[in-house]
């Protein structure tokens, strides 16, 4: 399992490198397998397409810093590393947007960031006796809006630094929680 996982990161580092200079459909499973001193089988036994190698590479590297930090409690430090990763690989995430588009990008984060804002948003909302189908859709605007808010901040639309963002997600979910829990008070308060 050990040598299985060190080649796909071979293959990822591979990868990345090329789509510094170079967009990523432009990019050959032969030039990917050249540069990491690899077979085209071993890729294949390990993904399906580069596709395939570009999410396992962004959930190894991006997705896993925010699911260490999946309570309500450190949430914030985990999405300041995913800033920091995004920054750090700049070059590469906006290849991989310009490239894929907005739809597969969403397609490769949706789930984790889903599973992880879930725990959030569940976690917070404990004691607000909330519909299911109302926390699902808390969930889901979280998780487009927050999708919408890294790409935004990612292609240069934003001017704040990642820990403004975190300070304004962060009081804009704790006044939308209070809200929430005097909306409750008021219909207990009328029944």
């Amino acid at each position: 399992m050990r040598h299985s996982d060190e080649t796909k990161r071979i293959l990822a580092n591979s990868l990345k490198e090329m789509m510094k200079s170079k967009a990523i459909e432009k990019i050959s499973i032969r030039e990917i397998t050249d540069n990491a001193n690899v077979n085209r089988q071993t890729f294949y036994y390990h993904f399906e397409d580069i596709y395939d190698l570009l999410k396992w590479t962004f959930q190894q590297e991006a997705v896993q810093l925010l699911a260490v930090h999946n309570s309500a409690k450190i949430w914030q430090e985990g999405l300041l590393q995913l800033f920091h990763y995004l920054d750090d690989n700049r070059t590469i995430c906006l290849n991989a947007l310009q490239s894929l588009g907005r739809g597969d990008l969403k397609r490769f984060f949706y789930a984790d960031i889903h599973n992880i804002l879930e725990r959030v948003v569940k976690e917070h909302c404990n004691n607000l006796q909330a519909s299911e189908q109302y926390l699902s859709f808390i969930i889901h605007f979280y998780t487009i809006s927050l999708g919408g808010l890294v790409e935004s901040w990612l292609a240069g639309e934003m001017e704040q630094t990642p820990e403004e963002i975190i300070e304004m997600i962060d009081t804009f979910i704790q006044d939308q929680l209070r809200g929430a829990q005097e909306r409750i008070k008021g219909q207990a308060s009328i029944s």
